[in-house]
């Protein structure tokens, strides 16, 4: 009888422990919260200074002074952003080492590699998504106009008649502008052969050169060329028209079906961050991305996204996560 008595006594006990982890682990998180930060937080970004996501990292870092106190941005660009992602992904989960996450990085990668130094899920607490930019694709002008290509339409029917002639650009194999070229060509049952550079700009002065045909970019940085005329610009890329070229249409518009490629890049904590710090550190940044500089920074970049839940963003992860492996599969790009 004793035994028994014991036995229920140390379940019970045991039981009531496991009930309790979890308020515990709460408490502990609101704790650290309330001491938080206490020391200044790493910002990584995982490309090189001087792009787009690089100044706004740093633009938004100046704006959550207020309420976080010191955010030094530190570039760790290589192997596609995964060198920077996996330096956060293995730092300790306290929210004093944060990283610009983006689609490539968080959502293609995984399906390109073979091998990361991070998990695009675990490793990883969404806290804010910073924006979200459709790409373009653009041609040679002077290409564009001695051929009278002036849509999509008009550049799949010279592709079909100039069977594997036409040639376009890429930030590099594995890029947004790679898929979306290769998502083109299975799309439209054309064939144009891939040519990669070692980053976008390079890219983009071989479109100018006349080196190479179109090539897909970032809205943000194609604009200038497009408003100069350097390029024709002939669709978005993805299911909406872009704020800043509303007569510019979206490539499902333009006949292509089931063609939704965008760029987004957001805020995100080490896997594991307290629940109560990545909601202090969400509530920093909402308040940074309301400023009026950062909203005329985003609006120009093309982006006119409203600051959500950290829950928001793990959703979109999650989302692009499942979409991207259909592109990259179909693609057939691989990087090892």
């Amino acid at each position: 009888m004793f035994s028994r008595v014991k036995f229920f006594c140390t379940a019970t006990l045991v039981s009531a422990g496991m009930l309790a982890l979890p308020a515990v682990a709460a408490d502990v998180g609101a704790k650290a919260a309330e001491a938080f930060p206490s020391q200044s937080i790493k910002f990584i970004v995982p490309y090189s200074p001087g792009g787009p996501l690089d100044g706004v990292s740093r633009l938004l870092a100046e704006k959550v002074k207020g309420d976080l106190g010191t955010v030094v941005v530190e570039n760790k660009p290589g192997a596609g952003g995964n060198i920077g992602a996996g330096i956060a992904a293995k730092a300790a989960p306290d929210g004093y080492t944060l990283v610009m996450g983006a689609v490539a990085i968080n959502a293609i990668n995984p399906w390109l590699y073979s091998e990361l130094p991070f998990d695009p899920v675990k490793s990883f607490e969404p806290v804010v998504l910073v924006a979200s930019v459709p790409n373009v694709l653009i041609l040679n002008s002077d290409f564009a106009k001695t051929n009278n290509i002036d849509s999509v339409k008009s550049l799949i029917a010279y592709a079909a008649d100039h069977k594997g002639e036409l040639n376009f650009a890429s930030g590099g194999n594995g890029s947004a502008g790679h898929l979306a070229g290769e998502l083109l060509n299975v799309r439209s049952d054309i064939k144009t052969v891939h040519v990669p550079y070692a980053g976008a700009a390079p890219a983009k002065l071989a479109l100018l050169a006349g080196q190479v045909n179109f090539m897909f970019d970032n809205l943000a940085s194609a604009s200038s060329l497009i408003n100069d005329g350097k390029v024709k610009a002939l669709a978005v890329t993805t299911t909406e028209r872009s704020n800043i070229y509303p007569d510019l249409p979206t490539m499902q518009e333009s006949g292509v079906d089931n063609f939704d490629l965008g760029t987004w890049f957001g805020v995100l904590a080490t896997g594991g961050t307290p629940k109560a710090i990545v909601d202090k550190l969400n509530a920093a940044y909402v308040k940074g991305l309301q400023d009026p500089d950062v909203r005329k920074t985003l609006l120009v970049m093309g982006s006119d996204v409203k600051p959500g839940t950290p829950e928001d963003f793990a959703e979109l992860v999650k989302h692009d996560l499942a979409k991207y492996k259909e592109v990259v599969e179909a693609s057939g790009a691989k990087l090892f």
